[in-house]
């Protein structure tokens, strides 16, 4: 996290901005020099801060995390790279319901969806949204359009027509809550103006931030507006993954096994507005999945 800090000296006052980063079992602080003052864009210049210390500690890694993966990708015959395409959407599937309640398991996951086995006994949303959820995602891997309010539109409709027809694409009018966690959602009448503030942020920040911050943040700006009345972790979890593929990523799935790191560091960034708390556990989290495409170098 990313932090203000006061120093006086004598009479005077200064301000910084200090983050720390662990590296080993050692853990660094880095500085930057605000001023006498507390400057006005202090979030602006917390964010940029943020940015260099990854770009410096990070950018290399998924750099060659993306080379790596791209190189794999065209030594990989086509049936093989669709069949893994198969294999993912099956997990990613699998996962991204599963937090959100699903009872079905992933081998009854893995049979629906490629094998058109219906579960038996199971609540029929859960099998309608398996479905659905898996030809979204498909979808919008060939998707030519950018992120854009239509889009998220279409995709939350596309999810939820057959199973939960009075919300789907439709953005909420009333409050939500978000069960066991300490984070309230905007109020109604806020959905509007954040979710547009939103699509400016992002539009800025595609060309400035590096593809793997913009798509944790996609993440975590998009679900923190929760715009719809469900369903809305799942869109940002898609969306996370149609930002990284269209720039060529390798994509993340989110286990249902480790939901619950992944809901803390959720909600506390949320809590205390500090989008580092999020981004710091996703790049790590994407790293430590995507360390086999990066080329060993020899002792």
């Amino acid at each position: 996290m990313v932090r203000v800090r006061k120093r006086t000296l004598g009479s005077r006052t200064y301000y910084y901005l200090e983050h720390s980063i662990r590296i080993g079992r050692a853990v660094q602080k880095r500085e930057q020099y605000l001023g006498g003052r507390l400057p006005r864009n202090v979030e602006e210049l917390k964010e940029r801060f943020l940015q260099e210390i990854n770009r410096e500690r990070w950018n290399p890694l998924l750099s060659a995390i993306k080379r790596g993966y791209a190189a794999e990708m065209r030594r990989t015959p086509v049936s093989a790279r669709e069949r893994e395409l198969d294999a993912f959407a099956v997990q990613f599937t699998y996962d991204t319901q599963r937090i959100e309640g699903s009872t079905l398991t992933l081998r009854e996951t893995a049979n629906l969806l490629l094998h058109g086995r219906t579960p038996s006994e199971r609540p029929l949303r859960d099998v309608q949204e398996a479905e659905a959820h898996r030809a979204v995602f498909l979808s919008l891997l060939s998707e030519r359009k950018d992120l854009s309010m239509s889009l998220v539109l279409r995709t939350h409709h596309d999810m939820f027509r057959a199973s939960r027809p009075d919300i789907a694409g439709r953005i909420r009018e009333h409050q939500v809550a978000i069960s066991g966690s300490r984070f309230v959602p905007p109020v109604p009448v806020e959905v509007y103006p954040l979710l547009r503030e939103f699509f400016r942020w992002y539009d800025r920040a595609k060309t400035k931030l590096h593809p793997v911050d913009l798509a944790a943040l996609v993440h975590l700006k998009f679900v923190t507006v929760h715009p719809f009345s469900d369903g809305n972790g799942r869109v940002a979890r898609l969306l996370m993954n149609f930002v990284l593929h269209r720039r060529g990523f390798p994509m993340l799935d989110i286990p249902y096994a480790g939901r619950n790191r992944y809901y803390g560091v959720l909600e506390r960034a949320q809590i205390h507005r500090e989008d580092s708390i999020f981004l710091q556990w996703f790049l790590r989290r994407y790293i430590r999945e995507n360390r086999r495409f990066v080329p060993k170098t020899p002792r």
